[in-house]
């Protein structure tokens, strides 16, 4: 075979070995699917009765395309965490010694957590809508706002991979996750950026998260609150060059982690 058409195989040869342990460790699946959820009935019926929504929309309307955007950004904690594994029982290396193409293992990974993202994404959507959201675009906006959705879930996977590989194991996670969660709120996902202090909604305005959030509600014709700065009236512009500025970073960070490893 070429060198494309082997790498193509290997790679959904671990591609395959992630859906068989989906199959033989469903429990995982059904976690990992449930959590997001979680927060999204408890955000949304808890805390939504006391949130006043700009234009009188409910804040089920503005709480999904939020949920979806942050659950999106979190799946690099599931990334981190199977690649951390791998190290830590020597799963990588075994694979880096057989005669396979070297990127089919990142691919395998990439591809898998791509497909676990499409199925999270479908089952919150689902959820959306049966408390109630709907989006009032047309089909071409809903498109687009899934498309800018998984862009942001490819471009965590990458930085999953990268911190993964080096943190090499498990445990190191945690660390990790003490980070994620501060910057995944501290972003529009729940409220305005205008109703935190000054400094604090400025940072919040140009998270990552902040933008997909306000892009994906604007194409779903959602309501969202709208400010003055740059970052607020270009949210679009900025859901697109974020993940691909953090691509650019991670991508090759993570590759040349992964020659590295065993040096």
């Amino acid at each position: 075979m070429s060198g494309v058409a082997w790498a193509v195989t290997d790679s959904w040869t671990m591609t395959r070995r992630g859906l068989a342990h989906w199959a033989r460790q469903p429990v995982q699946v059904v976690v990992g699917l449930a959590f997001p959820v979680m927060m999204l009935v408890m955000f949304g019926y808890f805390l939504g009765g006391g949130m006043a929504v700009p234009g009188g929309g409910g804040y089920t309307a503005y709480l999904v395309p939020g949920m979806l955007a942050l659950t999106m950004a979190f799946g690099l904690e599931a990334t981190m965490i199977a690649v951390t594994r791998d190290l830590g029982k020597g799963v990588i290396d075994r694979f880096r010694s057989m005669p396979m193409a070297s990127s089919a293992v990142l691919v395998g990974r990439s591809v898998l957590d791509m497909l676990q993202s499409a199925l999270s994404l479908l089952v919150m959507i689902g959820v959306g809508l049966a408390m109630g959201w709907r989006w009032h675009g047309g089909p071409g906006g809903a498109a687009a706002a899934v498309g800018l959705l998984l862009l942001l879930r490819f471009a965590m996977l990458w930085i999953g991979i990268y911190l993964g590989l080096v943190a090499g194991r498990p445990e190191m996670v945690q660390a990790v996750q003490i980070l994620v969660w501060p910057v995944g709120f501290l972003s529009n996902v729940f409220v305005s950026a205008e109703s935190m202090p000054g400094w604090l909604g400025a940072v919040a305005e140009w998270n990552p998260m902040s933008a997909t959030a306000s892009a994906v509600r604007e194409l779903f014709a959602n309501p969202r609150w709208t400010g003055d700065s740059w970052a607020a009236g270009h949210a679009e512009v900025l859901a697109l060059v974020w993940p691909v500025v953090l691509l650019v970073v991670f991508f090759p960070l993570a590759v040349r982690r992964y020659r590295g490893l065993g040096r």
